[in-house]
């Protein structure tokens, strides 16, 4: 029997589930404006190992989100797992921010484009077939009227960047799921186990999220 705890943190939604071999017993999330990841995040913890009835010690692994996404949603959340990691010394997984919200979409063909808003008409996006097979790894890209316009199957976005997308990208083949803004620590309970069967684990030490573009600290404008 394998343990694993699942950390979802890279965007407003803060997630953390508890799987059993790749099948979710219990996940605690809420998505608020404000990222309240660090107030949310230890008690979502402490809630589903309790209410799981799970100890710490039971844990196999420890799952974390690791990007792109918020910048400081992913520091909180690859900070936790790290300190249990340490602490319990077991195996920390990396699971790709956009798979994780990909693997929402429960399709039988055509492909997925999970897109995660960068600000203005940017965003992170990655394409995957109907089976989550990468057909196009993740990157920051400016969205317009030509963006995907040469796949001819159904093409299925997910990701909390409609409202600013759907009116550019206007092709027949394109479907907004509306339903799936965010990813969960739901969605990574299987990820997680098929990375842990197959020892695909990162270094605890060296380990950092991938960011995708560098963080860029700004100050408020002064009022005149």
């Amino acid at each position: 029997m394998s343990l694993i705890l699942n950390i979802e943190t890279a965007t407003k939604n803060c997630s953390v589930s508890i799987a059993k071999n790749g099948e979710t017993i219990l996940c605690k999330e809420i998505a608020e404006e404000g990222y309240s990841h660090a107030e949310k995040l230890h008690v979502f913890i402490e809630e589903v190992l309790e209410e799981s009835g799970t100890s710490v010690h039971d844990l196999a692994a420890i799952a974390v989100s690791q990007g792109p996404g918020s910048y400081t949603g992913l520091r909180i959340g690859v900070s936790a797992a790290k300190g249990l990691c340490f602490a319990l010394s077991i195996p920390l997984i990396a699971v790709e921010t956009l798979l994780t919200l990909a693997s929402q979409a429960k399709i039988s063909d055509g492909k997925i484009i999970p897109m995660l808003d960068a600000r203005r008409m940017e965003v992170y996006s990655a394409v995957f077939s109907s089976g989550l097979e990468t057909e196009r790894p993740v990157q920051a890209e400016v969205i317009d009227e030509n963006s995907f316009q040469d796949i001819t199957e159904t093409v299925y976005f997910v990701g909390d960047c409609a409202e600013k997308c759907k009116p550019v990208l206007t092709k027949e083949n394109f479907v907004f799921l509306e339903d799936i803004k965010y990813p969960s620590a739901a969605a990574m309970s299987k990820i997680s186990y098929d990375k842990y069967k197959i020892n695909d684990t990162v270094d605890v030490a060296y380990f950092e999220p991938y960011y995708l573009k560098d963080f860029i600290m700004t100050t408020p404008a002064k009022k005149q």
